[in-house]
C-alpha cells in the first residue's frame, strides 16, 4: 500500500526540513500525495509558527513545487490553524483544526510545550487538578469546529502527550470521559448547524496522529483507543497522519493503524 501524509510542518515553521526535501522525501518513499500544514500565526507565541511574510514564502514555494515535480507527485498547500489563531488565510486546499492551548484568566498555557510547563500550568492555574485542565481543554476542542470550519480535527487528544501510562492523571476517570464525549457532542452540533446553513459537508475527518510515537512521547497514536472506538460508534471518518516535522518520519508507524 501507499501512504499519503497530509500533517506535515517544513523548516518555515518548527519543523526540521526544507519543503522540498519533504517532496523529495515522500517521492522516494512512493507516496501518491503530500500535504503541507505549516502552523498558523499566533502574535502571542511566535516561536512555533509561520509569520505573515513565512506564510506568503510558504504558499509561492508549494506553488513552485506543484510545477516542478507534479508529474511525480500530487502537492496540497494546507494549514494546522490554531483554535487562537487569527482568520484563516485564502487559497488553501484544507485545514487541520488544532487546539494547542487554554486561554485561562487571561493567560495562554500551553498543553505541549514541554511536560514541566504543562505540570506548572496546571498546579499554578488549576491548584493541580490535571482533570479540571483537561476539562478546560475539551470545552476549547468542542468549539474548534465552530471556530475554524476545519477539514480535519488534529490530534483530538493532545492533553495526553506527556501521560503517558496515566502517570499525572487518569484518562478512564468519569470527569475525563465526560469531557471526552460532551467535546464530540458539541462538534456534532457545530458540524450540524453549519449544515443547516449551508456550510460544509456536515461532516469532519478526525485524525489519527503519530506524532507523539515518532517523538518518543508516546507509545500509541493520537487519540486513545476508547475515542477511536467512539468515532467509530458515532459514525466519524478517520485519517491518519504523522505530524511530521522531520523528512525521515514521513509515514512513522502508519502500518500499524492500517
Amino acid at each position: 500500500m501507499n501512504y499519503s501524509n497530509y500533517h506535515t510542518h517544513s523548516n518555515l515553521c518548527d519543523g526540521k526540513d526544507s519543503l522540498e526535501e519533504l517532496v523529495q522525501k515522500a517521492i522516494e518513499l512512493g507516496c501518491p500525495e503530500i500535504g503541507f500544514s505549516g502552523h498558523s500565526y499566533t502574535s502571542f507565541d511566535e516561536d512555533y509558527c509561520m509569520s505573515v511574510e513565512q506564510y506568503k514564502e510558504y504558499m509561492d514555494e508549494i506553488r513552485r513545487l506543484q510545477v516542478a515535480y507534479g508529474s511525480k507527485i500530487r502537492i496540497l498547500a494546507g494549514i494546522e490553524q490554531d483554535y487562537y489563531s487569527e482568520e484563516i488565510p485564502d487559497g488553501l486546499d484544507y485545514v487541520i483544526g488544532s487546539v494547542h492551548y487554554v486561554l485561562k484568566k487571561g493567560k495562554y498555557l500551553s498543553v505541549d510545550l514541554s511536560e514541566e510547563d504543562f505540570c506548572s500550568n496546571v498546579r499554578e492555574n488549576y491548584g493541580g487538578d490535571f482533570l479540571a485542565f483537561a476539562e478546560d481543554y475539551y470545552k476549547v476542542v468542542g468549539d474548534l469546529y465552530n471556530k475554524t470550519h476545519c477539514d480535519v480535527i488534529g490530534h483530538f487528544d493532545l492533553i495526553t502527550k506527556y501521560n503517558e501510562g496515566n502517570r499525572l492523571f487518569d484518562t478512564h476517570d468519569e470527569r475525563y470521559v465526560r469531557a471526552v464525549k460532551n467535546a464530540l457532542d458539541s462538534i456534532e452540533k457545530s458540524l450540524a448547524d453549519a449544515y443547516e446553513a449551508g456550510i460544509g459537508t456536515g461532516e469532519v475527518l478526525f485524525e489519527i496522529n503519530t506524532g507523539a510515537m515518532a517523538r518518543g512521547y508516546r507509545k500509541e497514536a493520537y487519540p486513545a483507543d476508547f475515542i477511536i472506538a467512539e468515532l467509530f460508534r458515532r459514525g466519524h471518518k478517520l485519517m491518519l497522519n504523522s505530524d511530521c516535522h522531520d523528512r525521515e518520519q514521513l509515514l512513522f508507524g502508519f502500518e500499524k493503524y492500517v
